[in-house]
């Protein structure tokens, strides 16, 4: 009976790995298939991704555009429909929002949008909220605190 215990690969399906520089009798002896001197016939060398034998690389030839602002804040956005999964009178602020999931723990600021209808009145605070979202939350009965 086959099991676990007496399982094995089918003759042929695995091979030795190839064992080199070991004598000249394994005809991959003396240089190891890495041929005569040069950079890659040493140790320890390797060539580093981008590397164009000394002519200049592309990520250097190539101007550099634009300013990357450290500073800058990124949003995650929830929109209205997806706050229907809170119960009512449910205050809605980011901490809960990356408990549940709806948001990813990233994005240390949460902006709501207005795509979709709310019917259950919510108490948002948040860091920004969109005027359509707004209008909606107040319309359901909820409050926003932004």
């Amino acid at each position: 009976m086959l099991d676990l215990s007496n399982l094995s690969p089918y003759p042929g399906a695995t091979k030795q790995r190839k064992r080199i520089g070991r004598g000249q009798g394994t005809g991959q002896g003396k240089q190891a298939g890495r041929g005569h001197k040069g950079f890659k016939a040493r140790s320890g060398s390797s060539i580093s991704p981008g590397f164009e034998g000394g002519q200049m690389p592309l990520h250097r030839r190539l101007p550099k555009r634009g300013f990357n602002n450290p500073f800058k804040k990124e949003y995650g956005i929830i929109n209205l429909k997806d706050l229907e999964m809170f119960d009512e009178n449910t205050v809605i602020d980011t901490q809960l929002l990356h408990d549940r999931g709806v948001v990813g723990k990233r994005y240390s600021e949460v902006k709501l949008l207005g795509t979709g209808e709310i019917s259950k009145r919510l108490t948002i605070k948040l860091a920004s909220v969109s005027a359509s979202a707004k209008a909606k939350v107040e319309a359901a009965g909820g409050s926003v605190e932004a």
